[in-house]
């Protein structure tokens, strides 16, 4: 059996700015002195006169990207989710989002698996933050193929997006040369007839692990990759939906206006179905090992399919 390779997402957006940096001339990037962690520093050291550290002072950066973007570039905004979302929220909505600048932020760290950051830096509300910006799209890529397709994606669409990373390395499981990344488009990893299993990010992979236990078992999931939040795939949704009867969505972030909230609203509106969230619930997170506290919090195949199986036998 063959190695399954591991790659951070953040890695994969660092590597992808440098390599089409070449192509896109008005290609720029910020970071927020942490172009280390975000891995911008990959495009620093190959394009130096495109990339501009702002220093630790991200509400400004996110101007500065507004200007850039006023100027006819495509600037990449890039720092932890905390920030991003967090602190720089009334820039990004007001400088970016509310004369729809063609801005993209590349918000690295989010989520649970931050790890020993400690529940500061684990930002499991940008995604929530993210939807009520009206006109933004929002990213969250589940491994290096995906991530690498999402950046080029983002740079051909114009308008503001907000494009989410991890921290901790993520499985590889799309193919280079047969992925086709499509913005708004969800993607069907595995059929099924019982349940529909609704993932993002992080936690895709944990879905395919899931839905191949579930199977062993009798149970026959339908494994559905959103990789796109907003706009979200409604009619994949819908049709997933009716064809199962039930939905169990897994999300690395809280269960409060994420990728649960977002297919609740479509199901509520279009196909009345049972939904069923795994994520952060109403709580912070805490310091200790990224897989430790995944498994902690109930963001592991083994929890994915225990829900499963419970939805299942109602």
């Amino acid at each position: 059996m063959s190695e399954v390779i591991k790659k951070a997402t953040r890695e994969s957006y660092g590597e992808a700015l440098a390599e089409l940096g070449d192509k896109y001339e008005n290609l720029y990037v910020l970071d927020a002195d942490l172009a280390a962690a975000t891995k911008t520093g990959i495009f620093k050291k190959k394009f130096p006169e495109r990339f501009f550290d702002c220093g630790i002072a991200e509400a400004n950066m996110m101007g500065v990207a507004a200007g850039l973007a006023a100027c006819g570039k495509i600037p990449f905004a890039s720092t932890f989710a905390m920030f991003a979302a967090g602190r720089a929220f009334e820039i990004v909505r007001n400088s970016i989002g509310y004369p729809h600048l063609n801005v993209k932020i590349g918000a690295t760290h989010a989520g649970i698996s931050v790890g020993e950051d400690g529940a500061t830096h684990q930002c499991n509300e940008d995604i929530a933050l993210m939807r009520t910006i009206p006109g933004m799209t929002i990213i969250n890529p589940a491994d290096d193929v995906e991530a690498k397709a999402a950046v080029e994606a983002a740079i051909l669409h114009n308008g503001p997006v907000y494009m989410r990373f991890g921290r901790l390395a993520a499985p590889v499981f799309n193919d280079k040369e047969t992925y086709k990344f499509e913005l708004g488009k969800g993607i069907t990893i595995r059929s099924g007839r019982d349940i529909s299993i609704v993932a993002t990010g992080l936690m895709v992979s944990e879905a395919i692990k899931a839905a191949e236990i579930l199977a062993a078992e009798g149970i026959n999931a339908e494994v559905i990759n959103i990789h796109t939040i907003k706009p979200i795939d409604e009619e994949l949704i819908t049709a997933t939906a009716a064809k199962t009867g039930k939905v169990l969505t897994v999300e690395e972030h809280s269960v409060i206006g994420g990728l649960g909230s977002a297919v609740c609203d479509v199901l509520a509106a279009k196909c009345p179905t049972k939904v069923v969230k795994i994520g952060v619930n109403d709580e912070f997170g805490h310091s200790g090992p990224a897989p430790k506290l995944l498994e902690q919090f109930g963001l592991c195949a083994d929890n994915i399919v225990k829900t499963a199986k419970a939805v299942c036998n109602k």
